[in-house]
């Protein structure tokens, strides 16, 4: 094999020659055509990338004063909060960011509904994204139990003894997932190696293939059109534009509003009302004392509020879970002959509004004590949310359809 010769000169010539690093950045960022019409609703794909980054930096300098153990854990963090120099802001800089999280996850997907970014060739992006949004609910749950306060342990003992509910291996499975009869010592341990090394690793990895599989089909547009389709004489995409500089410019305006919100939240209301840190997590773990009111963090309750509808606990598990997996079929699901929201008939507008608005509806449920009208109203918003994917194969067959231009259009 001949030597690999490089544009590049000095240091990053010499690094070039043995590693493509200007072909992949040529590939990926230089030279990446991405379609010039990107709305607002381009932004949070590359806000989740700047969180994720956030919470491995800051969790990275927690385990540093961090004592995963039952005797030790909840000290260990008020150490954090009030020894530590600039503990307290490292401390807040992740919780605030397990919310801010998944509200740009939430808003990415849902763009994606929007627009369609899931249909062929996308299947595999929307799959990846699905999976990543499961290591983020595991990797959320594991971090939520480590600072041992009471709802971190009542929290642990409700959702894992969920899996009880499972037929024949259901209490054998719960002992085997807190490593005892009880959440103890042995349940912070082991959640700690998953919250600090297993899942964080895989959630890179899936990461990085999510944005691989992105940039080997190119990105979707507002419209919906495949920009590879129509190229200039020298093959590049007419309705495109080189992610550098102009979205890397664009991204970073977003990127400086979004943590102008987030030190906002950080500096004057980290706990946001109870819902990003629960006030009885601030009182040590108390296997004596319950709390008024167990409930899941604010991004968890759409799916217990479902959980606490059905009045039998395997078939609200399995209602539960479902909520999330249903998600994978989406792509196959979608019989539309066009993409975006903007060239659909009043049947799917319909839907995903209704889609939508049960999700909202079921999240400020689940934070509710649960009265009987409560329960109603979360029995018929769970049916909306599981209605908008059966009947999905339908109403976007027979909906109707506006003519999709040619080539990207500009709107206000």
């Amino acid at each position: 094999m001949g030597e690999r010769t490089s544009t590049m000169t000095g240091v990053l010539g010499w690094l070039d020659q043995r590693m493509p690093v200007v072909d992949f950045w040529n590939k990926h960022v230089g030279q990446y055509y991405a379609p010039k019409n990107f709305n607002v609703w381009y932004y949070f794909g590359s806000l989740a990338l700047l969180v994720l980054v956030n919470q491995i930096v800051t969790g990275i300098f927690l385990t540093m004063h961090y004592k995963p153990s039952a005797a030790e854990a909840f000290a260990s963090v008020e150490y954090i909060m009030r020894d530590v120099e600039w503990g307290w802001l490292i401390r807040y800089m992740h919780s605030t960011g397990a919310s801010f999280f998944f509200i740009v996850v939430y808003l990415h997907m849902f763009r994606a509904l929007l627009y369609g970014s899931y249909q062929k060739p996308r299947e595999l992006i929307w799959v990846l994204g699905v999976v990543i949004l499961l290591l983020m609910m595991a990797e959320a749950f594991l971090g939520y139990v480590l600072p041992w306060g009471q709802m971190s342990f009542w929290g642990a003992q409700v959702i894992v003894s969920l899996f009880g509910a499972i037929p024949i291996i259901g209490p054998d499975l719960v002992i085997f997932i807190q490593g005892d009869y009880l959440p103890s010592d042995a349940t912070i341990n082991r959640f700690f190696a998953l919250h600090v090394v297993a899942l964080p690793i895989a959630l890179l990895l899936l990461v990085v293939l999510h944005l691989g599989a992105l940039h080997e089909v190119g990105s979707n547009n507002p419209d919906g059109i495949d920009i590879k389709k129509k190229k200039d004489a020298s093959g590049k995409p007419l309705d495109g534009i080189p992610f550098h500089p102009y979205y890397t410019v664009k991204d970073l305006f977003g990127a400086g509003v979004f943590l102008s919100l987030f030190a906002f939240v950080i500096f004057f209301e980290p706990t946001f009302g109870d819902l990003f840190l629960e006030y009885d997590n601030f009182a040590p773990a108390d296997p004596l004392v319950t709390p008024a009111q167990i409930k899941p963090v604010w991004y968890f309750t759409p799916y217990y509020a479902m959980l606490r509808a059905i009045p039998d606990k395997f078939f609200g598990v399995v209602v539960m879970g479902a909520a999330v997996l249903i998600l994978f079929l989406v792509p196959w699901l979608d019989r539309s002959p066009v993409r975006s929201i903007r060239y659909r008939g009043p049947l799917t507008k319909i839907a995903l509004a209704a889609f939508a608005t049960a999700f909202v509806v079921l999240g400020y449920l689940g934070l509710q004590a649960g009265s009987e009208t409560q329960t109603l109203v979360a029995r018929v918003c769970t049916f909306i949310y599981f209605g908008f994917f059966v009947a999905m194969p339908l109403f976007t067959k027979i909906d109707s359809v506006k003519p999709v231009p040619e080539r990207v259009t500009m709107h206000d």
